[in-house]
């Protein structure tokens, strides 16, 4: 059966001539299930009654089942999602003052096994499935409408377990279902995706016409520190990567933001502060310095509070925008680098 949730406006149309209906037909179905809550198709009244019978032999409405709920300290929720063939994923909903923020995992495991992150530690087992990630989203929308009717998403990071540019294809119909202004109409400025450098990728990003932000996890600067944090450095090194993003910011006339976890003795250095001030000159990007976040499976420390402080003031100095990101749920590891695949912890 075809689970709608997983159907890009353009697709559905075609579904629906394919069945010998009108193409409105989509815009109608998207009506139901985005903005009026439809859950089963017998609720969709201004359908035919045989055309409602045909919906429910071959589609489907199916959502991820909660089989685990965190609640942080500070609000943040984490949700351990089951899918229909029993796997498991993590997605958490973060509270800012200007809105709810949707951390959207893109696939079960993650092959880039990048040394810091606890996501990498469980290899892939599979892509998510466009309507698996916008369920994401519709299961955190069910449980703000529990708490009020006026709360709902309203921002999105695909920046979850696995990454996003290795399920390119789903990721690209997910964020286009939740933009349209018929589905969840979150504003193209308010989805984020990230990518740790997959260079092809990020060139075929950058002639989709989309102003969806683009995030990169680069996390050291120079060769040989990215090197021993990210093996995706090997196939995609500093000095092809940052020419990639130039590039993507020319077309897409859009900034970067580049992802930078501050580790001990690490990448944490004045000395590395000047290094990555100078790789990224010329870029239109501002960087996003992440506090790392405690993986019992590594012996990696968070920077201290002054190292941090005294990294951000350095770039700034540098001429470099920069900001600390805002920690959320870390006592419950939902945390940037703490998000996993399964629910033994």
């Amino acid at each position: 059966m075809i689970n709608l949730y997983g159907q890009e406006i353009k697709k559905l149309e075609k579904l629906m001539l394919d069945e010998g209906q009108k193409a409105y037909r989509a815009t109608q179905l998207y009506t139901w299930i985005y903005e009026k809550h439809a859950t089963s198709f017998d609720e969709m009244s201004d359908i035919s009654l045989r055309f409602r019978e045909v919906l429910n032999e071959k589609y489907t409405l199916d959502l991820p089942k909660i089989f685990k709920k965190q609640v942080s300290s500070d609000g943040t929720i984490k949700l351990l999602l089951e899918l229909q063939d029993g796997a498991k994923v993590e997605t958490v909903l973060m509270r800012y003052s200007y809105g709810n923020v949707a951390c959207v995992s893109s696939q079960v495991g993650c092959n880039m096994a990048c040394a810091f992150c606890a996501s990498g530690l469980f290899k892939k087992q599979r892509n998510l499935e466009v309507e698996e990630m916008v369920g994401e989203i519709l299961v955190l929308n069910n449980l703000l409408r529990e708490e009020s009717l006026e709360k709902h998403i309203t921002h999105v990071v695909v920046m979850g377990t696995g990454e996003p540019f290795d399920n390119y294809d789903n990721v690209m119909d997910f964020v286009r279902i939740i933009n349209h202004p018929k589905a969840l109409a979150i504003g193209a400025r308010h989805i984020t995706v990230s990518t740790c450098g997959i260079v092809d990728k990020i060139k075929k990003y950058s002639e989709e016409g989309l102003q969806i932000n683009l995030a990169i996890s680069l996390h050291a600067p120079n060769n040989q520190i990215r090197n021993k944090l990210m093996k995706i450095n090997k196939a995609y090194p500093l000095e092809v990567l940052i020419p990639a993003v130039k590039e993507y910011e020319q077309k897409a006339n859009r900034r970067v933001t580049f992802e930078y976890i501050l580790i001990k003795g690490v990448n944490d250095s004045i000395e590395n502060a000047d290094e990555l001030s100078k790789l990224i000159k010329g870029c239109m990007a501002y960087v996003n310095l992440i506090p790392y976040n405690p993986v019992m499976e590594n012996e990696f420390q968070r920077s201290s509070d002054k190292a941090v402080h005294a990294f951000l003031d350095r770039l700034i100095k540098n001429g470099v925008t920069a900001t600390i990101r805002k920690e959320f749920g870390s006592d419950i590891d939902a945390a940037c680098g703490q998000l996993r695949a399964k629910s033994e912890k």
